[in-house]
């Protein structure tokens, strides 16, 4: 069939185009149509190796027990062990948000901290530095920035992270978390770092509850925004018109 459309109006043909099925590299699709969690964390030493995956975040299981005819148990983390053991983080606050259906939040970013006298860039190379023996984490200033590590209890969401810190290539990754009540290979724990600008929007119909544990107490001026319009409400034009005459 030499015109798949012949059967259309020109109108129409002129207008149409075709959604591309083709599967990309992960590399490509962490940084542009996203990943499954799951996906990015089964691809997480490829991606690293191609210089996709953002210094400093992790992605990790967690562990849900299912309770016939009662519910679920799900673990967050166990202090000293796992991927939050392994890099030296543990929360020193911990706090729980509701996400309604629909809507979205970010993009935050929290400022990364540098010592005074250096230069940006050559200290977040000293820091995320890998040797022989991996990185070494003792050298990450938790106390004194704000590193996230996020969890979603209930509901769907899609992320976004762009690496913003000074002198580090602008890399981003795109992934869905499933909740607790989805449990499979997409249930699965962030740590962001500071320097890393993060959003969320919801997936499908239900509220989003998240729970997440930062590794300083709240700080407002540790809170940034960038893009951040589509967290205010929307009003009708003629409201928003006669509301600001």
């Amino acid at each position: 069939m030499t015109d798949l459309w012949r059967g259309l109006s020109d109108s129409a043909r002129r207008q149409l185009s075709q959604r591309d099925y083709q599967a990309a590299g992960v590399e490509e699709r962490i940084a542009t149509c996203g990943l499954e969690g799951g996906q990015a964390l089964a691809a997480e030493g490829a991606l690293r190796e191609a210089g996709a995956w953002i210094p400093g975040v992790e992605i990790f299981h967690r562990v849900i027990h299912a309770q016939r005819q009662r519910g679920m148990f799900g673990e967050f983390a166990r202090e000293g062990e796992g991927t939050l053991g392994r890099i030296g983080m543990w929360p020193h606050q911990w706090a729980c948000a509701r996400m309604f259906a629909g809507t979205g939040k970010g993009f935050h970013i929290h400022p990364p901290y540098v010592p005074e006298g250096e230069p940006a860039a050559a200290w977040f190379a000293k820091v995320f530095a890998s040797g022989e023996e991996g990185e070494n984490f003792s050298l990450r200033p938790y106390d004194r920035e704000q590193w996230d590590v996020m969890f979603v209890v209930q509901g769907r969401v899609e992320m976004f992270l762009v690496d913003e810190r000074a002198g580090m290539p602008r890399r981003r990754m795109r992934f869905t978390i499933d909740g607790d009540e989805h449990r499979g290979a997409n249930t699965i724990g962030v740590v962001i770092p500071a320097g890393v600008a993060h959003a969320i929007r919801t997936e499908g119909s239900g509220d989003v509850i998240m729970v997440y544990g930062t590794s300083t107490t709240f700080r407002a001026d540790f809170e940034g925004r960038i893009a951040a319009d589509l967290e205010a409400p929307v009003l009708p034009p003629e409201w928003a018109a006669y509301f600001a005459a």
